[in-house]
Parts: structure tokens; sequence; C-alpha cells
């Protein structure tokens, strides 16, 4: 059974950095694409980033282009996310998750807590 597994999360001060780490266990097969979702308290779970392995394609959402870079390790089923130049907003728990087959991300992370202070 495939288990994704989040580290890297932490405190931060505005204007620093942190780097994310998912590690996927037990996979024998290469996924279709993997991401980096965000909640933050009392709101809704959103998309931050995305990478398909075909291709090493990149997606972000506006709030993150040019702070945030996925890549990943599709030999050692990981993908990290380094987030530069951090703000308050971008306070919340980060999840990985996994799109086996093209359709939808249906394999999740426990999450793990960012938390960026002014």
């Amino acid at each position: 059974q495939v288990q994704l597994v989040e580290s890297g999360g932490g405190l931060v001060q505005a204007g620093g950095s942190l780097r994310l780490s998912c590690a996927a266990s037990g996979r024998t097969y290469t996924a279709y694409s993997m991401a980096w979702f965000r909640q933050a308290p009392g709101k809704d779970r959103t998309f931050v980033a995305s990478v398909r392995w075909s291709g090493s394609i990149t997606y972000y959402a506006d709030s993150v282009k040019g702070r945030f870079t996925i890549s990943g390790d599709n030999a050692n089923n990981t993908v990290v996310l380094q987030m530069n130049n951090l703000k308050p907003e971008d306070t919340a728990v980060y999840y990985c998750a996994e799109n086996r087959w093209g359709h939808s991300y249906d394999l999740w992370g426990q999450g793990t807590q960012v938390t960026v202070s002014s």
C-alpha cells in the first residue's frame, strides 16, 4: 500500500525559506503527476503546485509563482516544494497528493504545518 509522508514544515519569519519533501513509500509504479495543496484555518484546501513526470511539466498557483519551485525525483519516489520569500498568507497545512492515472488526486499525505510570522 502506497503512503505519502510529508516533512520539512515549521515556523519561519516572513521573507524566509522552507523546503517540503514528500516521500512515496511502497510505490511500484510511476504516477501521472504529484502535487502540493494547502489549507489555511477556516478555508478550503487549494492547489499550490504540481509536476507531471512525463516531460517534467510544472504548474503553479498564481499566488506562489516566482517564489515556490516544485521538483520530483521519480527514481526515488520523492517530490520537493522549495518555498522562498514566504509571506504570512502562506501559513497553512501543506499536503502532498498523487494523481496516479491522470484523473484526480486521490492519495494524500497527512500534511505538514507551515507557519510564517510577520
